[in-house]
């Protein structure tokens, strides 16, 4: 089963819409719950890295009978340095986007404990990629 979503950056509002809806098709699927909010808070935080810092997004994500596998892209700055981008605290969000209770730096190390397997693709000026992948069961 395949589900994407666009994302539109700035729009906070809309910020969580696709980690909802993945959330409630696993339900359905029967996938056990601490697998499910391990990949919602992947894919949320990924979605709001979207929403915080590009342009626009889209998130694609792709369900199989052991794993769900997600690709976020987005149009924006790009991440310069991805190591000092996956230490918890650094941030490059804006005062703005700080000042609605996001931006922490928080964003990446939380994607990477909870996803299963992780890889960042970014060119500077020109958008990020996000690979996750969740396993139902521990391979």
């Amino acid at each position: 089963m395949k589900l994407n979503f666009q994302v539109e950056g700035g729009n906070f509002a809309k910020a969580g819409v696709a980690s909802s809806e993945v959330k409630k098709v696993l339900k359905k699927l029967g996938v056990p719950p601490m697998v499910i909010r391990r990949i919602v808070v992947a894919l949320y935080e990924a979605e709001v890295n979207i929403v915080a810092h590009a342009q626009q997004g889209i998130i694609s994500v792709d369900v199989r009978h052991d794993k769900v596998e997600i690709e976020l892209r987005d149009k924006g700055p790009g991440i310069g340095d991805i190591s000092q981008a996956m230490q918890e605290g650094f941030s490059t969000a804006s005062e703005e986007v700080r000042a609605m209770g996001f931006g922490a730096g928080m964003g990446l190390p939380n994607i990477k404990k909870n996803a299963d397997e992780l890889n960042i693709e970014s060119k500077v000026g020109e958008g990020t990629t996000v690979h996750i992948t969740n396993y139902f069961a521990k391979p």
